[in-house]
């Protein structure tokens, strides 16, 4: 659902996370491999936010999101030997993430859905954002918020786990069909398949919402 985000600029934050190439990522990796201490901390540090994002809009739980970060880059450590390069390094780690994550809302049963507050923060066009006239009040503007969250809440309520992560790693955090399927293990049609499905379902829910 384009209207939702704003892909380009979303994207363009995405490649200026990290501010390191490829090659001096896989030289971290290579000395973390060796034994590295520091190597493996400054790849922490490079991919912890970002992960931590993927997580939270997973789970929408400040708590859960942290814990999942650090349980993902403790398994990816004590991993690292079969980190075999064929996709780039984050695409591995977040594989791990992604599906240490997956395994935990299954195990908890719980559903939890996108902030509408969140969204509006992500979208950088005021035509992608839902607009009130001048004229309405504060409380207007309030109750007419809370009723658009709760029908998001309910139109996310319809997708599974599976829906939901493909929503967030393509929306909210910018990446390649490619990427999702690497991550998901799955093919890039069925990626492709996924997020149409998704994207179908929340565009009829909130079509009188969000423009």
């Amino acid at each position: 659902m384009e209207s939702l985000v704003d892909r380009s600029s979303k994207v363009s934050d995405k490649q200026k996370k990290t501010g390191h190439s490829n090659d001096e990522v896989h030289r971290l990796v290579s000395r973390a491999i060796d034994g590295d201490f520091d190597a493996f901390d400054q790849i922490m540090l490079l991919y912890r936010e970002r992960l931590y994002g993927v997580i939270y809009n997973m789970t929408f739980n400040h708590e859960d999101a942290a814990d999942l970060t650090q349980e993902s880059f403790v398994k990816a450590f004590r991993s690292l030997s079969k980190f075999k390069r064929k996709s780039s390094f984050f695409t591995w780690l977040y594989r791990i993430g992604v599906n240490l994550t997956l395994t935990h809302l299954k195990r908890k049963k719980a559903r939890k859905f996108f902030s509408f507050d969140q969204l509006i923060d992500q979208n950088k066009s005021k035509n992608q954002s839902v607009e009130f006239s001048s004229s309405e009040t504060s409380s207007v503007k309030t109750t007419l918020l809370n009723e658009l969250h709760e029908k998001l809440n309910e139109a996310l309520s319809k997708l599974s786990d599976k829906h939901r992560t493909i929503v967030v790693l393509f929306e909210i955090d910018g990446l390649s069909h490619k990427e999702i399927a690497s991550i998901m293990k799955c093919t890039e049609g069925t990626v492709r398949s996924r997020l149409h499905y998704a994207k179908v379902q929340l565009q009829s829910l909130l079509s009188e919402y969000v423009k």
